[in-house]
């Protein structure tokens, strides 16, 4: 993000804590926008940054067996309030053509995702779609289990509740054993 959008952002949040009845220049806030700034500069850095480009490719004998990273950890931003939601990502594959991906690539494309506003459900199907236009798969399933802070803290203020999603291409979507195997690899 540069200098000139930082500046924006800490101009808005000024105006924010005016308008709440904070005074924005007493001790405590006196840096609060800027290091939002720097906040949001981190949390939605896929929209600025680079496009995800690092599917490292690897031989392998392995032709029709699953491939699956689960438990990994992300955070992400409500586009509706702009809360945080969190939670674990599932992402697996059956390669194609005796390729497969670097496992720390996985989780690496599941926080790229996760690194702008959207919805749970639209980041499920993100990440689907670029391992499916980057990698050579027979099928991708992805689930993710998250916590929003906008159900959490605001509204119908329900702790703890999760939120399960779940998108499947290719084999997964195809052959109901595949993906079961997935939802029992899971589970």
């Amino acid at each position: 993000m540069d200098l000139e959008n930082k500046q924006i952002i800490e101009d808005a949040v000024k105006q924010i804590l005016k308008a709440i009845g904070e005074n924005p220049d007493r001790e405590g806030l006196k840096n609060t926008p800027k290091r939002v700034a720097k906040m949001y500069d981190e949390v939605f850095g896929s929209l600025t940054g680079p496009e995800f480009d690092d599917y490292a490719l690897f031989d392998s004998r392995n032709e029709d067996d699953m491939v699956l990273v689960k438990d990994i950890q992300f955070y992400s931003m409500c586009e509706h309030h702009l809360l945080p939601f969190f939670g674990k990502a599932h992402v697996a594959y059956i390669p194609d053509g005796n390729k497969v991906l670097g496992l720390s690539k996985l989780p690496r494309l599941v926080e790229y995702c996760a690194k702008r506003p959207s919805v749970q459900e639209d980041l499920t199907v993100m990440i689907v779609e670029q391992l499916v236009k980057h990698v050579p798969v027979k099928g991708v399933a992805v689930s993710i289990e998250a916590e929003h802070m906008c159900m959490t803290m605001r509204g119908i203020k329900s702790p703890h509740s999760s939120t399960k999603t779940f998108h499947y291409t290719g084999v997964f979507k195809e052959d109901r054993d595949v993906k079961n195997d997935f939802l029992r690899a899971i589970d």
